[in-house]
């Protein structure tokens, strides 16, 4: 028997879920098994990374210079430098968080900050959607680190910011996206 072909493709369908279940559940996210029915018409088994949200902070001093830090990140076995980020927690919006990590990570405070980016990291299988903000008014103050948290924070010119893009320095997807985004789009 031949199959029936669809045209339907997504414009705005989200699908159906048929079944969910939780096979995991950790401190930043859990992972849900979803058999569904996909706006294509594809019924399909998918486990998804279930997360809150994510903030993605570009601390923009008033010369120009960026701020990132450097950090261990154990998935990767080894030191990045990245724009001050972090999960969205309960209770929180965008701002909210954006200045919580940025307080956290670096001590700076920001008088405005405005999201001029979002989008999924690895939508194949992550739920997480990050959102990139500009912080702008900065002003130093202490760092309040999480426990589990060694940061080191400096500020570069874009110039610097271009050449460690160009020679591999920066290896952080959503660091390279939005500073990529940022100098294309924004300056």
């Amino acid at each position: 028997m031949a199959r029936k072909k669809t045209s339907k493709t997504s414009g705005g369908t989200k699908g159906k879920v048929i079944s969910s279940k939780v096979v995991f559940k950790g401190k930043v996210f859990s992972v849900r098994r979803d058999e569904v029915l996909e706006p294509s018409g594809v019924k399909a088994t998918r486990d998804v990374i279930a997360h809150s949200g994510s903030v993605v902070v570009m601390p923009v001093l008033d010369d120009g210079k960026i701020v990132l830090i450097r950090q261990y990140r154990y998935a990767a076995r080894q030191y990045l430098w990245e724009l001050v980020a972090g999960r969205i927690d309960a209770g929180e919006d965008v701002k909210q968080a954006a200045a919580r990590e940025l307080i956290e990570e670096t001590g700076l405070r920001a008088k405005k900050m405005r999201v001029f980016l979002d989008f999924w990291p690895s939508p194949g299988f992550l739920e997480e959607k990050m959102f990139v903000l500009i912080a702008g008014g900065v002003t130093q103050g202490k760092a309040e680190p999480e426990e589990d948290e060694k940061i080191e924070a400096k500020a570069f010119s874009q110039a610097e910011l271009e050449k460690m893009l160009r020679t591999g320095v920066l290896r952080d997807g959503k660091t390279i996206s939005s500073l990529l985004f940022y100098f294309r789009f924004m300056v």
